[in-house]
């Protein structure tokens, strides 16, 4: 599976990497505090985050994306995020694939990336399906298959082609890879980074700490709701409390 991923005049605006600015972010469920005190600082390229399972790696990206309640500051090339409220941080620039792809399985691929530019015009809505299926070209060939019928691999990019129809400017990705064959999460992760290379800023969550390191420019560790190290992609690949954490290394 390829991709040909070009930015087309018309989203110029839209698809412009921004910075991302987290301050003391603090989120979680029912009273429970699972992230506390969170500072990021998100700049144009690959971004990826990776920890342990129950670090809260998920309800970060839930709480930047406004589906949760939080504490802090978020802003997005100098606009503030507000908490609990998905529809502005869509309207603002930033589209998260959550975890599980969330596909509507009974629906078309066209009608699944139809729904991610709910908030353009019908018009720029037409011009962006047209323009994910040149980027996507396996899905303009499977255009009116059911979503569910599809491989685990194929759904993912439907998911990450539906994320781009709202022309973001940044993109959040929760634990793309999940579920899929090596080759597949290759794939998906040179995609990944050709839509960091071409201007859109790119978060990711990630549990393939080797291969994510690998492909991004910077990177995060969270455990137990904390930062705990922070550095360029290369520099955590290499560095002995990553490799013996994370990477199996004795």
């Amino acid at each position: 599976m390829s991709a040909r991923l070009q930015t087309p005049p018309h989203a110029a605006s839209s698809m412009t990497g921004a910075e991302l600015q987290v301050h003391g972010l603090s989120a979680g469920y029912n009273g429970f505090e699972v992230i506390r005190d969170i500072t990021l600082s998100i700049t144009p390229g690959l971004t990826v985050i990776v920890g342990p399972n129950g670090a809260g790696k998920t309800t970060l990206l839930k709480a930047l994306a406004g589906l949760i309640g939080r504490r802090g500051e978020v802003t997005l090339a100098g606009d503030t995020l507000p908490a609990e409220d998905a529809t502005t941080c869509v309207k603002r620039g930033l589209a998260l694939v959550a975890e599980g792809r969330q596909l509507f399985p009974q629906m078309t691929v066209t009608e699944n990336l139809e729904l991610g530019g709910w908030l353009a015009t019908p018009a720029e809505r037409a011009r962006r399906l047209a323009q994910a299926f040149d980027d996507f070209p396996r899905l303009k060939e499977r255009a009116t298959q059911l979503a569910g019928t599809m491989s685990g691999g194929e759904q993912q990019m439907v998911a990450v082609a539906r994320a781009m129809m709202s022309g973001p400017r940044l993109l959040m990705l929760d634990e793309p890879s999940l579920g899929l064959a090596p080759r597949m999460v290759d794939e998906l992760l040179a995609i990944t980074r050709r839509i960091a290379d071409q201007g859109v800023t790119v978060l990711m969550v990630e549990q393939n700490v080797r291969k994510a390191l690998a492909a991004a420019d910077r990177g995060y560790v969270l455990e137990r709701g904390h930062i705990v190290s922070a550095g360029t992609a290369a520099d955590l690949l290499n560095s002995d409390v990553i490799r013996r954490a994370y990477l199996g290394a004795a």
